[in-house]
């Protein structure tokens, strides 16, 4: 059989495909962008789902409307799409290290069930995962059963995000615009913290940065800098700007030298289009890519994750916000471990001051009720707000205190002070 008659035979229709899993059957599918919207429109339509779980990550869709004595709906990493279904009930949160999760999904799922969004078929019947490869990537081997949409916007990229057709049970195509990203308007103070966190930046430097306001604030006041690595979990739109600049060159990287590493990318079409079969970027799963142990093997690496407050101790929540879950770790508390092994790595963590049009501080002397903590008091390092950079790494808590509170803003600092002397960290 040809490869052309190979695809042609599982060729289905989203509502024939689907109709393959069986009851028990464990679903997942790559996180965002690598999502197939075909097939899990099609999944309510199965009469045969029973005790079946979907375990999605940062969804952009919303929550499938489904009994959940059918399909069950577990979220990796709250999205803007099931966020409103977990505060409804209807869809589920797994606590993890991204890290962990390619074997912490072996070891809790089983007859597992892959689906995902795939570029064309190539002449050698290979399909590309394109903007992922993330947990998926490492679960193909031992899959049950592959089900792919394929999708002419999907980039071809190169890792180990590759299937082969003989891999597949069945195919439906589906031409569509992958999710896009607007560009966030960034404000005075995503300004000022940018610039402060581009100075902690030096030449050579390989970075770990993501999507956001401020990670774009960052990058614009990177434009002088020379022979940049990009070592990352996301790959974000400004990448691509510093690569045309030559800032981002990755000459000085000694693990996978001269190429970007990725686990998924997200972005505007001039990402997607970027991405197809450049060489300069590598996808690869996310158990390697956000391992600790790798990650302390990379030289002057910088880790730039944001986050919703900072208590005097430098805990860190980036999840809830007013005790309510927002998102989850995904790979915060990975990198900032890595960056603390690496070799003259710093590990940043960035927020405003305030919230609520400046009516709330950011930095608190504790944590929210409810809140939970990201990254650790043991693993933090600097904490950057626009009002300057606070070096907590190897500093005692009254220190710490200190430190802090000379980065919150200023009409909060007397009360913070108060809060802190009757918390016995300053005397």
């Amino acid at each position: 059989m040809t490869l052309t008659s190979a695809y042609q035979s599982k060729l289905r229709t989203p509502e024939d495909a689907v109709r393959l899993i069986e009851p028990g059957d464990d679903i997942l599918v790559p996180l965002s962008a690598g999502e197939p919207p075909a097939l899990l429109d099609a999944l309510p339509t199965h009469s045969g789902l029973q005790g079946n779980r979907l375990f999605q990550m940062l969804s952009m869709r919303p929550a499938l409307e489904i009994e959940p004595e059918r399909l069950r709906l577990i979220s990796m990493f709250l999205g803007a799409g099931d966020r409103p279904g977990f505060r409804a009930g209807r869809v589920d949160l797994l606590p993890n290290h991204f890290s962990d999760l390619p074997d912490l999904l072996r070891g809790m799922t089983r007859n597992r069930v892959l689906m995902a969004t795939v570029s064309p078929m190539d002449a050698d019947g290979c399909f590309s995962i394109g903007t992922n490869c993330d947990y998926i990537g490492t679960l193909i081997a031992d899959a049950k059963l592959i089900l792919l949409e394929v999708n002419e916007y999907m980039p071809r990229t190169r890792g180990k995000n590759v299937l082969h057709i003989s891999q597949v049970a069945a195919l439906v195509e589906n031409h569509v615009e992958l999710p896009l990203l607007q560009e966030p308007e960034i404000t005075e103070h995503d300004a000022e913290i940018g610039r402060l966190i581009a100075g902690l930046i030096e030449d050579g430097d390989t970075v770990q940065i993501g999507f956001g306001a401020i990670p774009n604030a960052v990058m614009n006041f990177l434009q002088g800098h020379k022979d940049l690595g990009v070592f990352t979990e996301m790959l974000p739109d400004k990448a691509v700007d510093l690569y045309e600049a030559g800032v981002i060159t990755g000459r000085r990287k000694k693990i996978y030298p001269g190429q970007m590493t990725t686990t998924f990318a997200l972005g505007s079409r001039k990402l997607y289009n970027f991405l197809h079969d450049n060489q300069d970027v590598l996808f690869l799963p996310v158990s390697w890519t956000n391992d600790v142990r790798v990650l302390a093997q990379i030289d002057n690496l910088v880790s730039i994750n944001s986050t919703v407050e900072v208590d005097f101790l430098g805990q860190c929540n980036s999840e809830t916000v007013g005790g309510s879950y927002y998102s989850s770790t995904g790979g915060q508390a990975d990198f900032a471990r890595g960056a603390r092994l690496s070799p003259n790595g710093r590990g940043i963590i960035c927020l405003h001051s305030t919230a609520k049009n400046g009516t709330i501080s950011k930095i608190v002397p504790a944590l929210h009720p409810g809140s939970v903590v990201t990254t650790s008091k043991n693993d933090v390092d600097m904490i950057v707000t626009e009002y300057g950079v606070a070096r907590l790494k190897g500093k005692a808590i009254r220190e710490r205190t200190r430190a802090l509170i000379a980065i919150a803003h200023p009409k909060f600092r007397e009360e913070l002070e108060v809060q802190a002397r009757k918390m016995g960290y300053l005397i």
